[in-house]
């Protein structure tokens, strides 16, 4: 399992781990809060900012995701 976190930004410009993603964040990638919740994303309610890294974290978070679940495909036998 993946773990996914947020960057927030601390009042002098300090970077540190965040508890969730926004709904903004969500919003601005396309996905519903029951969508991360079924894909195992964290979720702030309290905040409202938008970062640009953590958008950038998900969309990364999500293409892996579809890469895993796609299917492989079969070769066919000649018979």
């Amino acid at each position: 399992m993946i773990l996914i976190k947020p960057i927030i930004f601390k009042k002098g410009g300090k970077k540190r781990c965040g508890k969730g993603f926004s709904r903004e964040e969500l919003k601005k990638v396309r996905l519903s809060l029951r969508e991360a919740v079924k894909l195992s994303i964290p979720i702030d309610s309290r905040r409202k900012t938008i970062h640009d890294e953590n958008v950038n974290t998900i969309k990364r978070f999500l293409k892996s995701k579809k890469k895993a679940s796609k299917p492989k495909k079969r070769r066919k036998s000649k018979s």
